[in-house]
């Protein structure tokens, strides 16, 4: 775990720094808040990662307040809140935990989510002369994708996104947060559930979820399939076979198991080509968006082409897209 600076201190009055030392966290009274710093390979758009969040954040497991994302966390020994926020050169990090045990893995899922062990500069040489991406890429070159701090979460949400708007889904996630969720120990501000475990949503009714009937099966077989182990989302396993597995279950077409590459897998070189922000982006640029283009255009971008996509993505939250491509 890289960490520049570790600070703990208590919920009491008096706050004293603790500087690191070996067993330092078995010293520290309960409820612990914990401050780091999270070092980066710059450039880094810190700022674009929390706003890519903020867009899509799940009532009652995240909020973003003033610049500062703040989530829950199901960890090994128990559960969690995260506060990250961009600083100079660093995320800045406040971690409040059920057992201080659990610093370490949330480090590490805070450290996926925001991309932070990601080299930008080979992306960037292999794009930034390219005539669509390569003028987007130039004016941002730390450009980082989003990633989880539990890829079932994402897999659930992908599920939740099929055919809707962002807000739209972000709603029906908060749905069942309410439903399924676990309420924390220790709620923070809009943060005050867990987001629900697959065999907490594999045992739901269907009648009770808000959404249209394929989708609920959709969700539920997925649900069954990642807790009883059938399929596990794992970065570091063979993604072509786990896209395969998604696909075989019914409800899971190309978009939500290419998503769940991107953001769960952690695929550098899918793209979503049927994406609809994908079709509007390249349509902003002059291009044709359907998806049989939408492919041809994207083998240029190969094997960055999850890069690509998150450039693509930004063009939408652009004023003017044709001024940032002819900017060099």
């Amino acid at each position: 775990v890289l960490i520049d600076s570790f600070s703990v201190r208590t919920a009491e009055p008096s706050r004293t720094n603790v500087p690191v030392a070996s067993g330092i966290l078995d010293e520290v009274s309960s409820d612990p808040v914990i401050e780091l710093c999270l070092p980066y390979r710059s450039p880094m758009d810190a700022e674009g990662v929390v706003a890519y969040l903020a867009r899509r954040a799940v009532p009652g497991v995240e909020e973003v307040v003033d610049g500062t994302y703040a989530r829950s966390l199901r960890l090994r020994h128990g559960a969690g809140t995260a506060e990250l926020r961009p600083a100079d050169r660093h995320i800045s990090a406040i971690y409040r935990l059920d057992d201080p045990r659990d610093l370490e893995e949330a480090v590490r899922r805070s450290r996926v989510l925001f991309d932070l062990d990601a080299d930008p500069s080979p992306a960037l040489v292999a794009l930034r002369d390219d005539p669509v991406i390569g003028p987007i890429a130039r004016v941002n070159p730390g450009r980082r994708i989003p990633g989880h701090v539990d890829p079932n979460e994402i897999a659930f949400r992908a599920v939740l996104g099929q055919q809707v708007s962002l807000a739209g889904a972000a709603t029906l996630a908060g749905r069942l947060v309410a439903d399924y969720g676990e309420p924390l120990a220790r709620p923070r501000e809009g943060v005050t559930h867990l987001f629900p475990t697959a065999a907490a949503l594999s045992d739901a009714d269907p009648g009770r979820l808000a959404m249209p009937a394929s989708r609920a099966r959709a969700l539920l077989t997925l649900a069954g399939a990642l807790a009883g182990g059938q399929l596990v989302l794992d970065p570091a396993g063979d993604r072509d076979r786990v896209r395969e597995e998604l696909l075989e279950l019914r409800g899971i077409g190309p978009w939500t198991a290419d998503y769940v590459a991107l953001r769960a897998l952690r695929d550098p070189d899918v793209f979503l080509a049927s994406d609809l922000g994908v079709r509007r982006a390249l349509e902003r640029l002059g291009l044709d968006g359907s998806p049989r283009n939408a492919l041809q255009v994207a083998e240029k971008w190969r094997p960055y082409r999850a890069t690509a996509l998150m450039h693509l993505w930004s063009v939408l939250a652009s004023p003017d897209a044709r001024s940032v491509v002819s900017t060099d």
